[in-house]
């Protein structure tokens, strides 16, 4: 349950199918703390529609005719000001148009076959700062997404700014580790990871915790398969 002080999550779904909009929108508006500002069966507009709405979460769809969920991305994590924070929805483990979403910016991934309680947990963990990095899809995609030839790499000095404890963090981010497990991990306290997490992100200027994970990839501290 949300805590009484926390602001309702606002979440606004964007999938061409409205069975699913239809399923998702009374699943969240039955829970505590979430309500579903809106639906849309594209991505045309949306700039404008997240204007209007103000949502804290979009759950975006991939593939929509029209206008589809990464150019869709793009154009709201381009907002000026705080942008909302994105979960793809996906019928695929691997899709191509997550590699470019993740770069972009999107906060999460999930499969559309997900259970009721993955996607409420998914809802919650990203409007509450997290990145979702669920087994089944984010992480495979990374691993897959950085061996790819065509990427551009990162420079290895990047990390350099980084200290040594904030590599030992990094590490375990990559990994999929949620800040408690961390803590436990490096035996500290959870807002200590948190702190940790926040100056590695305003050291390498990246969003979230995905883009963390990617650059823990990209410089070659994390290696695919290992």
């Amino acid at each position: 349950m949300v805590p009484p002080e926390q602001a309702v999550i606002r979440v606004l779904i964007v999938d061409d199918q409205s069975m699913i909009r239809g399923g998702f929108e009374a699943l969240l508006n039955a829970q505590d703390g979430i309500e579903v500002v809106g639906t849309a069966g594209d991505g045309a507009g949306i700039v404008e529609v997240v204007r209007r709405l103000r949502p804290d979460v979009v759950l975006m769809d991939i593939r929509m005719p029209h206008v589809g969920g990464l150019d869709a991305t793009r154009s709201v994590l381009a907002m000026p000001g705080t942008p909302p924070k994105i979960i793809m929805l996906t019928t695929f483990d691997a899709d191509e148009y997550v590699f470019a979403a993740l770069r972009a910016g999107a906060s999460g991934f999930l499969l559309k076959d997900s259970t009721p309680d993955e996607l409420v947990q998914a809802v919650r963990v990203v409007a509450g700062g997290d990145s979702l990095l669920a087994p089944r899809v984010t992480r495979a995609l990374i691993a897959d997404f950085v061996a790819r030839p065509e990427r551009s790499a990162r420079d290895d000095a990047s990390l350099a700014a980084l200290t040594e404890r904030e590599i030992d963090v990094l590490l375990l981010v990559a990994r999929g580790l949620a800040n408690r497990e961390i803590a436990q991990e490096l035996v500290m306290a959870e807002q200590t990871v948190k702190s940790h997490v926040s100056r590695m992100l305003s050291k390498l200027m990246l969003r979230d915790r995905t883009q963390l994970v990617v650059a823990a990839y990209e410089s070659g501290l994390v290696r695919a398969g290992r």
